[in-house]
């Protein structure tokens, strides 16, 4: 898992076009990354909704959103389009940066069930360093605590 303080760990998955996204290319912005299960369901499109929604109060704090489940490109592709959603949805089939971001599988207190991506939100400032995250998280919470927390570093500078 990463930790708060530290620089994110790197990444590199496609987006719903099939485009390279690189954590690293983000520097000199403030990124917001969500976790979400499985495209096109109740929770989900509550969440990615709510990211909609709230979307130009990202971007006036020079913020960017990406969404990321293990769902394919060409799902991921349909459900922006479907949904009207701004931002870039990444494509992590072999969940390996849900795995070593420590959001893949579904915490039973003495196992993790390798089930799908655990809701969750990361939030990284200009120079790459993770200064809020939050793993297991309801779909409105993701939005308020990220919206949030990307407010106090804006509020920072």
């Amino acid at each position: 898992m990463p930790d708060i303080g530290k620089i994110a760990p790197d990444f590199e998955l496609k987006n719903q076009d099939n485009e390279l996204i690189r954590l690293s290319d983000c520097r000199g912005k403030r990124v917001i990354i969500f976790a979400f299960p499985k495209a096109n369901t109740m929770g989900c499109n509550n969440q990615a909704c709510s990211f909609r929604d709230v979307f130009p109060q990202i971007a006036s704090k020079n913020a960017l959103v990406f969404g990321v489940s293990s769902d394919s490109t060409t799902t991921l592709a349909a459900w922006k389009k479907r949904k009207q959603l701004q931002y870039d949805l990444l494509s992590d089939p072999q969940h390996k940066m849900l795995d070593a971001w420590d959001a893949w599988g579904i915490d039973l207190k003495l196992f993790k069930l390798p089930l799908g991506a655990t809701r969750s939100y990361w939030v990284i400032d200009e120079k790459g360093i993770l200064v809020d995250q939050q793993i297991g998280v309801r779909p409105a919470e993701s939005v308020e605590k990220a919206l949030a927390s990307v407010g106090r570093i804006a509020g920072a500078l």
